[in-house]
């Protein structure tokens, strides 16, 4: 019984101190929680297949198993220190703050620390967890034996009281902890979720003003109505979302300022959010992918961008690319949470519309999507193109300096592969015999798709019917309608993009620059 109590006590302990230590982050930031610091902690430390596998497995939902795991550890960490404590309190208490000095250096560590602050959560959670521990393990230890009646015998125990142990006292005491510790965590996660209320109506506010250039006008049949096909456009809350931020940034649009300096920037400046409303604006459709989709993967996404080009900005702070002799070759883009991507500057001063963007689909940018402002930059994956939540330009070499994820063994140059993928039929699905339409989507960013095959089984490649196309930038549909006979089939796609290379059989990890291969599914046809 007392072994299980002390692993109650530990757990409790725990709990107290993530109560405490979210209430406390309230008030910091959200961002110095010791769940949200050890986990940006652990992503950064995690080999680059693990990422990989994660995204694979839990989708977007990656980082929801990750703070669950986290939580887990913890509470087998809370009860072994727990009982621990029954024999060894002060050893048990002392475990409880080891844990905060872990929370406190990890929240210290992280790129976008604000200095000790960011502490504060850990080491007041740790204290007040520890304290409780001692005092509920204290509750649980011998108790100083009662004085003999004068005439020979022992006092009566109260019915409630343990032998050797303050049962009444614990069961206090814990009950006032559980209750404490619920009600301190459920507001640290109110006053959280309150936070950032000047981000929120800062966004409000924006109007986004109407683009000097807009997006030219979809040709007729560029939205397929097939049943089952991917939409053209991508709707907000349906983008994919893969970065490395456990809390989403809220940025206020009013205080939000961007840095661009750096090797060849003769003339440095730093931005407003209204300074980019005024220069002119133009609108495109551009389509955007993740190196870390695998070959038929869902993370690529259609949307409708409004922002300022980027290589105009570039030359007005007298950027050169390095082809007329410009000394960088490398554009490092910073987020407010410490994230760094790198992107050739050929790339974005060669005419593509690589945007600095502030709105997506008519609205201002979703806080998960980068607002107040994001990059995009055609035909180049996300990890070395789309900085979200974006605040510092630097202009820098290969050589000099290596990104994020370059660090993590991804290649430094990453264009978008040619891709395809089957929408309908679904794996293993069971469509009737006689006319079946197979649809997808292709995407060859910066290139565009001229052709798109299927392949029934081992049998010949037959060319399917492409959508109109919206842009060289945006993915393309494609429908095949297949005479289908009974039983069990194969389908298979690929792409042929405008410059006549041909999507390759050959199978890829995601890992350094992007899967390779072409998509397939089974099907059993009734």
């Amino acid at each position: 019984m007392r072994t299980a109590l002390g692993a109650l006590s530990g757990v409790l302990a725990g709990g107290t101190a993530l109560a405490v230590a979210e209430l406390v982050s309230a008030w910091v930031r959200p961002q110095a929680g010791p769940v949200v610091a050890v986990g940006g902690a652990a992503i950064d430390r995690t080999p680059a297949a693990v990422k990989d596998w994660a995204i694979r497995n839990f989708g977007t939902d990656d980082k929801l198993v990750l703070q669950l795991g986290i939580l887990a550890v913890l509470a087998l960490c809370a009860t072994a220190l727990g009982v621990l404590a029954l024999r060894y309190r002060l050893f048990g208490a002392g475990g409880v703050l080891l844990f905060g000095v872990a929370g406190a250096a990890a929240a210290l560590g992280r790129p976008d620390s604000d200095g000790f602050t960011d502490a504060l959560p850990s080491a007041a959670g740790a204290v007040v967890g520890a304290a409780l521990l001692y005092f509920l393990a204290g509750r649980l230890g011998p108790r100083d034996a009662a004085p003999d009646l004068p005439d020979g015998t022992s006092p009566e125990r109260d019915a409630c009281e343990g032998p050797g142990w303050d049962r009444r006292g614990f069961v206090i005491a814990a009950s006032a902890a559980a209750v404490a510790s619920a009600g301190a965590g459920a507001l640290g996660r109110v006053l959280n979720g309150s936070s950032g209320r000047d981000a929120v109506a800062s966004r409000e506010d924006v109007v986004l003003p109407s683009p000097g250039s807009a997006a030219p006008p979809l040709p007729p049949g560029t939205r397929s109505r097939i049943p089952g096909i991917t939409p053209f456009v991508t709707p907000n809350k349906d983008f994919y979302r893969v970065d490395t931020a456990l809390v989403v940034p809220k940025v206020d649009a009013t205080s939000w300022r961007l840095r661009l300096h750096g090797k060849g920037v003769t003339r440095p400046v730093t931005l407003t959010f209204d300074d980019l409303l005024r220069r002119e604006l133009i609108e495109r459709d551009i389509t955007l992918t993740c190196v870390s989709n695998e070959v038929g993967g869902p993370y690529a996404g259609n949307a409708r961008w409004i922002g300022v080009r980027l290589a105009d900005l570039l030359a007005e702070c007298g950027v050169r690319p390095p082809s007329q002799g410009g000394p960088a070759d490398q554009l490092v883009a910073r987020s407010v949470d410490g994230m760094t991507l790198g992107t050739p500057v050929e790339d974005v001063m060669d005419g593509r519309d690589a945007l600095l963007a502030v709105g997506m689909n008519g609205e201002p940018l979703p806080f998960a999507h980068g607002f107040p402002v994001r990059m995009v930059v055609p035909g180049l994956y996300g990890y070395v193109s789309a900085c979200k939540w974006i605040e510092d330009i630097e202009l820098t070499t290969f050589d000099a300096y290596d990104t994020y994820w370059v660090k993590r063994k991804w290649a430094r140059r990453a264009p978008v592969k040619t891709q395809s993928r089957i929408d309908t039929p679904k794996p293993f699905a069971r469509p009737r015999a006689g006319t079946v339409m197979v649809a997808g989507v292709a995407w060859a960013q910066h290139r565009g798709i001229d052709k798109v095959e299927v392949r029934v089984d081992d049998g010949p490649w037959q060319e399917a019917r492409l959508a109109a196309e919206g842009s060289r930038d945006t993915w393309r549909q494609w429908s095949f309608p297949w005479q289908a006979t009974k039983g069990g089939h194969t389908l298979t796609v690929r792409a042929t993009d405008r410059t006549g290379a041909v999507q390759t059989d050959i199978r890829t990890r995601t890992i350094p620059d992007g899967a390779s291969g072409r998509h397939s599914v089974v099907v059993t046809v009734e």
